[in-house]
C-alpha cells in the first residue's frame, strides 16, 4: 500500500519527505499547496450516540493528551507549509473529547481553545492560511459556529485577507442557506469570509435526506454558489438574507473541484471581470494530489501564459494541490474517503483521455 495508493495520494511520512514533495509540486508551477495532517476520527452512528450521551471514554488525562498531540501535529504541519500555502484542519482529530463537545454544540474547552489559538497564531506569523474541514453533519453545526467565532478574531483588519476558511459542501440541501447566513454575519460584523467550496466528502455516511437527490442538483448548486461568490452578488440559489445587510461582504475563495465544467465556468467569469475592470475576490483553484491532474496542469499552464503576456487585463489563475501527510495507518481513512467520493471517476475517463491526447499532440508539435 505504501508503494501504490499511499505514494499516489499522500505527501510522505516524515517532514523531510513532505518538504521534498512540496518542492516538487511548486517546481511544476503550482502556486502552492493545501497540506493536512492525517490525524482524524471518523465515527459511526453508534459511536455518535454514545459520545453524545456522555457514555464514551472520560479519562481526562487521555483527553488532554489527544488535544496536545493534535495541536503539535497541526503546528508541525503549519511549519512545513510556506507563505501563501494553506493547512487543512479537522477538529475531530483532537480526539473523543473534542467530538463530544462538537456533538453537544458546546464551546471548545479552555485547553482545546488554547490549542486552536496557538495554531492560528503560528499560521498568522508564517503567512499560512487555515482551512477548517467540513465533517459529518452530527458535528458540523458546532464546527460552523467555531469557524465563525475564529473568523471574527482573525479575519478582520485592513489587509482584507482571511486567515480562517470554512468549508461548504454543495451536496447538502442546507448549504445555500448556511452560507448566506455566514455572509450576512461577515458583512454585518466587518470581517472577510473565507470559503472553501466543495461538492461533498461524506456521501456514504450522511443521512440521505440531507443531500440533493441527484448529482445534477449538486452540480447546479455548486456552480451557482461559485458564480455568486466570484461576482459578489446574491442569486436565486444563494439568496440574500431577509434580515440584516443586503450588500455582499469581502470573500476569499478556494474553489475545490475536479469538475472541468465548474472550473471552466469560474475561469470565464474571472476573464469577464478582467476585461470589465471589475473588482475580483482573492481566489485559488484546488484539486487533490494524485487526482484531476489534467485540470490542474491546464490551470498551471494558463497561469504561466498569463504572466508572460503584456498589455490588457489578464487573469492569472492560482492552482493549488491538496495533500496530507502521516503514516500509512494514519492516512488510511483519508484514502478510503477519497475512493468513496470519487466513485464517479469512470465518468471522467473520456475527458481525461481527450486531455491526454491533446497534450500528447502538443508535445509532438513542439518536438519534445
Amino acid at each position: 500500500m505504501a508503494r501504490t495508493v499511499y505514494a499516489q495520494f499522500c505527501a510522505g511520512e516524515t517532514p523531510t519527505e513532505v518538504r521534498h514533495c512540496i518542492q516538487g509540486i511548486k517546481h511544476l508551477g503550482y502556486s502552492g499547496v493545501i497540506l493536512g495532517y492525517a490525524r482524524e476520527l471518523v465515527i459511526d452512528e453508534s459511536e455518535i450516540s454514545a459520545l453524545g450521551k456522555g457514555t464514551g471514554p472520560a479519562n481526562e488525562i487521555k483527553l488532554q493528551e489527544d488535544i496536545l498531540a493534535w495541536r503539535d501535529g497541526t503546528i508541525a504541519t503549519v511549519k512545513l507549509a510556506g507563505e501563501g500555502d494553506f493547512v487543512a484542519i479537522k477538529f475531530t482529530g483532537a480526539g473523543q473529547g473534542a467530538v463530544q463537545q462538537l456533538l453537544r454544540k458546546q464551546r471548545p474547552s479552555p485547553d482545546f481553545e488554547q490549542a486552536i489559538v496557538e495554531i492560528c497564531d503560528t499560521a498568522a506569523d508564517r503567512g499560512v492560511r487555515l482551512l477548517i474541514d467540513a465533517e459529518q453533519q452530527a458535528v458540523q453545526p458546532a464546527i460552523d459556529a467555531w469557524t465563525i467565532e475564529f473568523s471574527r478574531r482573525y479575519n478582520a483588519g485592513s489587509n482584507r485577507r482571511a486567515l480562517i476558511y470554512g468549508t461548504y459542501q454543495a451536496y447538502l440541501r442546507s448549504t445555500p442557506c448556511t452560507l448566506a447566513k455566514h455572509l450576512a454575519i461577515a458583512q454585518s460584523e466587518g470581517f472577510v469570509l473565507g470559503v472553501k467550496l466543495v461538492r461533498g466528502a461524506y456521501l456514504g455516511t450522511e443521512p440521505r435526506h440531507l443531500i440533493w437527490d441527484t448529482k445534477e442538483s449538486t452540480d447546479r448548486t455548486y456552480n451557482a454558489i461559485a458564480e455568486s461568490l466570484i461576482r459578489q452578488r446574491y442569486s436565486e440559489v444563494l439568496r440574500e438574507p431577509e434580515k440584516g445587510p443586503k450588500s455582499f461582504p469581502e470573500v476569499n475563495l478556494v474553489l475545490a473541484s475536479h469538475n472541468r465544467a465548474s472550473v471552466q465556468r469560474a475561469l470565464e467569469v474571472q476573464k469577464e471581470q478582467d476585461w470589465q475592470n471589475q473588482h475580483q475576490i482573492e481566489m485559488v483553484y484546488a484539486q487533490l494530489y494524485g487526482m484531476a491532474d489534467d485540470i490542474s496542469c491546464e490551470l498551471v499552464e494558463r497561469g504561466a501564459r498569463a504572466r508572460t503576456m503584456e498589455g490588457g487585463p489578464v487573469e492569472i489563475p492560482k492552482a493549488y494541490k491538496a495533500l496530507i501527510w502521516g503514516t500509512v495507518g494514519e492516512c488510511t481513512k483519508y484514502l478510503l474517503r477519497r475512493g468513496e467520493e470519487n466513485r464517479d471517476a469512470a465518468l471522467r475517463t473520456a475527458d481525461t483521455h481527450k486531455a491526454m491526447m491533446k497534450e500528447f499532440k502538443r508535445r509532438i508539435r513542439l518536438g519534445r
